[in-house]
């Protein structure tokens, strides 16, 4: 399969799943009551949240970094929304704003050394980081921002970290990884 055909593909399950994320977690809301608002709202928030701005850059930066990296992108975003569609159902996890920073720093690591990673692995944390990721924005969102909006903003901002080249991807890898450590020193 070609990659464009793949990349195709991908942002037609991410559009999807984007819509499915609307129907589950935003019963009700229709244009009348200020639908494009909260189209908006999701499309603006992962720019507004440092960490999850430098999680989905490092995902971004680390897939160029495999050869399996593009199945890297979609996973995060199909476990992001699944963790915000399970976030009024799952009992409040204790310390997931630390464990959020966790994830800055670990996919800041993972980018700064362009570690190979065994596929299932790869995803395997790239899903796990998503899914804290959607948890807490889908408890912070609640009914506020449209699943579309939140989505297509992510993946646009991963598809940004996927472009550099090798060498400005470990210095971007190595200062998330940064941050992340500053993000966890913040929050002991």
């Amino acid at each position: 399969m070609r990659m464009t055909t793949r990349c195709g593909r991908a942002v037609l399950a991410v559009a999807a799943l984007g819509l499915a994320l609307k129907a589950l977690a935003h019963p009700g809301h229709g244009v009348e009551s200020g639908e494009v608002g909260h189209f908006a709202t999701g499309l603006l928030h992962p720019l507004t949240g440092l960490d999850h701005l430098l999680a989905l850059l490092a995902v971004g930066l680390w897939s160029r970094q495999q050869r399996h990296g593009v199945v890297l992108p979609p996973s995060l975003l199909v476990l992001m929304a699944l963790g915000a569609s399970m976030a009024g159902v799952l009992p409040a996890m204790p310390a997931l704003e630390t464990s959020i920073a966790a994830t800055v720093l670990l996919l800041g690591v993972l980018a700064a050394f362009a570690l190979r990673v065994p596929p299932a692995l790869s995803v395997a944390a790239v899903g796990l980081c998503g899914f804290l990721h959607g948890l807490a924005h889908g408890q912070e969102l609640s009914g506020m921002a449209s699943g579309t909006g939140f989505l297509l903003a992510s993946a646009a901002i991963m598809a940004v970290g996927a472009l550099p080249g090798a060498r400005v991807r470990r210095v971007a890898g190595a200062a998330i990884s940064a941050a992340g450590a500053v993000l966890l020193a913040g929050l002991a």
